[in-house]
């Protein structure tokens, strides 16, 4: 839509194909049905996930339509089409309203004020002429989201990096994740450990909570965008306290509860149904006497609460994730058109590239700002 608005606003006869009966279905269910449709961040702080190992992912590629269709020219955009918005925790742009549909038909009334043609129908095989294809990934498939964009770029020759999912919860094979199912944990670091030791991923504090099948929860979703096998979380259950400060916290409440098991001095400090979790993992009977705890035990109760492990073997189904990581190679695409390198008039826009995001509005402003690009290459 952003890409058809953009080419018909600068004089273009355009046709919109749309297989669904209706447009911006996933967009309708952004933000929980709030669309969150931006993030009102400065170009410096727009930051991606870095290049993956397999050489795919490049942020430097989207430089250049970010800065020609900024966060803030997507918010003057939308308050141009009458939607009031809003800046909310995390600097997350949202309609005033609280509706995901009123961005949609904000959309839907500035394409037909343009007269743009909308055809429901599902194109078979990729058209001659002028085409932008802006048909998503593989994440939410219910929504339209299928590999059509992928078939369409291998009939142009274009290299697809594998897809998988990002923005997604991740599945841990240890049991006490599903034993803490439901319980949220707030005000916490997450990071995430690569098997050599390095930190790939850190962000907090923040929220995230324990599932029957792993971890999920904001910060879950943004370290997806950097898992891979063999990686395992790391949280930081106390991040407001240093270690010295953690060990007298523990230490009061040890006096206080004196004469208690272990298992019954960590009320103050801990969720109950976490505690016999942390201290299997500190290695400490639940039964041990307050009085009869040693400074080594100590020690690794301390070292717990700061970095508590969790083993992951995985993410959710693709079908699950927010968005599709990998896609059509950024290499085989000029960054400042989004026209193919291999194809004369062809252009890609959106989450069909190989380009994504954290959550937080990252995403849409990919859309927005490549579908612009888009819709101004294929006039230019």
């Amino acid at each position: 839509m952003m890409a058809s608005i953009v080419a018909a606003r600068r004089g273009a006869k355009v046709l919109l194909a749309e297989r669904n009966d209706r447009p911006g279905v996933k967009l309708s269910i952004t933000g929980k049905g709030r669309c969150n449709l931006l993030n009102n961040c400065t170009l410096d702080e727009f930051i991606l996930p870095p290049v993956r190992k397999d050489g795919g992912g490049d942020p430097r590629f989207f430089k250049s339509a970010l800065a020609s269709f900024t966060p803030q020219d997507t918010m003057g955009f939308f308050e141009g089409l009458g939607v009031k918005l809003v800046t909310e925790r995390g600097r997350r742009v949202f309609p005033e309203s609280g509706k995901a549909s009123d961005i949609v038909n904000a959309l839907v009334r500035e394409l037909d004020r343009l007269k743009v043609e909308r055809r429901r129908e599902r194109v078979a095989n990729l058209p001659e002429g002028k085409v932008i294809i802006c048909t998503g990934g593989l994440s939410y498939p219910k929504t339209g989201s299928t590999c059509d964009g992928y078939t369409f770029a291998k009939q142009a020759g274009h290299t697809i990096l594998k897809p998988t999912p990002s923005l997604i919860p991740l599945e841990s094979p240890d049991a006490f994740c599903a034993e803490l199912s439901g319980l949220s944990l707030r005000n916490v670091t997450l990071s995430l450990r690569s098997p050599d030791g390095k930190t790939v991923f850190f962000e907090g504090p923040g929220e995230m909570l324990f599932t029957h099948f792993g971890i999920s929860g904001p910060m879950v979703l943004s370290a997806s965008a950097h898992w891979l096998e063999g990686y395992s979380a790391l949280i930081d259950l106390k991040p407001g306290l240093t270690e010295p400060m953690l060990d007298a916290r523990i230490l009061r409440d040890f006096q206080k509860y004196s004469g208690k098991n272990i298992l019954n001095a960590l009320v103050d400090l801990l969720h109950k149904s976490m505690i016999p979790v942390i201290l299997l993992q500190a290695g400490i009977p639940g039964a041990t006497k307050v009085a009869s705890v040693t400074r080594e035990q100590r020690a690794a109760l301390l070292q717990t609460l700061k970095a508590f492990s969790v083993r992951l073997s995985g993410t959710r189904p693709i079908e699950e994730a927010v968005v599709t990581r990998g896609g059509v190679s950024l290499k085989e695409v000029n960054p400042k058109t989004m026209e193919s390198k291999l194809r004369e008039g062809l252009f890609f826009a959106g989450e069909v590239l190989d380009l994504d995001g954290y959550t937080g509005g990252y995403n849409l402003q990919i859309a927005w700002s490549t579908g612009a690009a888009a819709g101004r290459g294929c006039t230019a």
